[in-house]
């Protein structure tokens, strides 16, 4: 079996990758059948030199290889038929702007294993960057406000050399005493959490946050049984929600009162409530002035989030009363973070996290028979250009058909 590490072509660049030289390492002394070569690139944080001192072959071209380990969508025209191919292909909820890359994997016969596909047999992700999106976006939040109240002037993440770094800059800030309010309980907001923790800023339970003023910063860690509720007042069950959420409503406006600062770090699924709409964004009482929104449905449950920002322009306003966009420290306005590729903040840990995940969950399947499932489950499409039975439900998609 031979593995390649393909050289990112999307634009904007993107300097993550599916495995370092370390986890290439490991991965050569663990399973001794396996070859691998790394395809040249001037992007990736990991140079072609590092790849190279650490033994493992570079090479222009890598047809040869079996594998392809990509992060995002791989250019229609760049995509090598009879492979099979791991990346972020953006196509599983029907992306429209990414169909005709679907039908080109069918095209060209390729077996497509989406990251995202890659799943527990309960359907729980096992690999992805969300621990980085969360620190990362926890970050700019707070950078967004200490350069909106000129309370402290923080780099961007992307100036600085790792994680490390980031946190010793968030040592040397004094935070006002505010309460934020992150949702989620998933390796998103895991992440997020962890800035917080850093920063030693108290962990409160929901009732204190909802009933009490403090005279230092506190945060809240709210899942979705805390801010949606039944219709029928009936006690709610997440497992159930996500399931079918049709029967739940938004509880999100108790919190919104008391907050501050907002940290959107859940998973937002089709059908669930919105956690707060445009016209309760104009509620007198409604409080939180920022946002950073991880998350980043755009027109979705957070309705401040009108557009994805990037990592260049992080920053805007969202003027709830005309519902339009001002700038990000307009009087009034709530200061939006919304950037929707969070992870590329910090290409080295990300990189090295992910690989860690990859090694640990899907390389063991090519040589075990995949006796759990992982590639099974993954596979979206077959080496004879059909969808696989578990997302046959893209095939109207794919026909344009909706």
């Amino acid at each position: 079996m031979k593995f390649a590490i393909i050289k990112e072509r999307k634009n904007p660049p993107d300097r993550r990758v599916v495995f370092s030289p370390q986890d290439l390492t490991t991965l050569k002394n663990k399973f001794s059948d396996a070859e691998i070569v790394v395809e040249s690139s001037d992007i990736r944080v990991f140079s072609d030199s590092d790849y190279q001192d650490s033994g493992i072959n570079v090479s222009e071209d890598v047809s040869d290889a079996d594998v392809m380990f990509g992060v995002k969508e791989v250019p229609m025209d760049a995509l090598i038929p009879n492979k099979k191919y791991f990346f972020f292909s953006h196509t599983i909820k029907k992306q429209p702007y990414n169909r005709t890359l679907l039908k080109a994997v069918l095209t060209k016969n390729i077996e497509l294993y989406d990251h995202e596909t890659i799943v527990k047999q309960n359907g729980a992700r096992l690999i992805g960057f969300g621990r980085y999106a969360g620190l990362v976006g926890a970050y700019n939040g707070f950078r967004a406000l200490g350069l909106r109240d000129k309370l402290f002037n923080l780099p961007k993440v992307e100036t600085l050399r790792d994680l490390d770094a980031v946190k010793a800059e968030l040592d040397k800030i004094k935070l006002p005493n505010i309460k934020i309010l992150l949702t989620g309980t998933g390796k998103v907001a895991k992440g997020a959490k962890e800035i917080l923790d850093h920063l030693k800023i108290k962990d409160i339970s929901d009732a204190l946050y909802l009933t009490s003023d403090f005279t230092e910063p506190v945060y809240c860690m709210v899942d979705v049984m805390e801010y949606a509720k039944r219709k029928d007042g009936k006690v709610g069950d997440k497992f159930a929600f996500y399931k079918d959420a049709t029967n739940y409503e938004s509880n999100f406006m108790p919190y919104a009162k008391v907050t501050d600062f907002f940290i959107a770090g859940h998973f937002y699924g089709d059908g669930a409530p919105y956690l707060f709409t445009r016209a309760e964004a104009k509620h007198p009482e409604f409080k939180i002035n920022l946002v950073a929104d991880i998350s980043c449905d755009i027109d979705g449950p957070v309705a401040s989030t009108i557009r994805p920002s990037t990592i260049a322009d992080p920053f805007y306003g969202y003027d709830a009363l005309t519902e339009k966009e001002v700038a990000f420290d307009a009087k009034g306005a709530i200061t939006m973070m919304a950037v929707d590729n969070l992870p590329c903040e910090l290409p080295k840990d990300a990189s090295e996290g992910f690989g860690d995940m990859f090694l640990q969950h899907v390389i063991p399947a090519f040589f075990n028979n995949d006796e759990n499932g992982i590639l099974k489950r993954a596979r979206m499409t077959t080496s004879e250009g059909k969808l696989t039975p578990r997302f046959a439900y893209l095939q109207d998609f794919v026909d344009g058909k909706e």
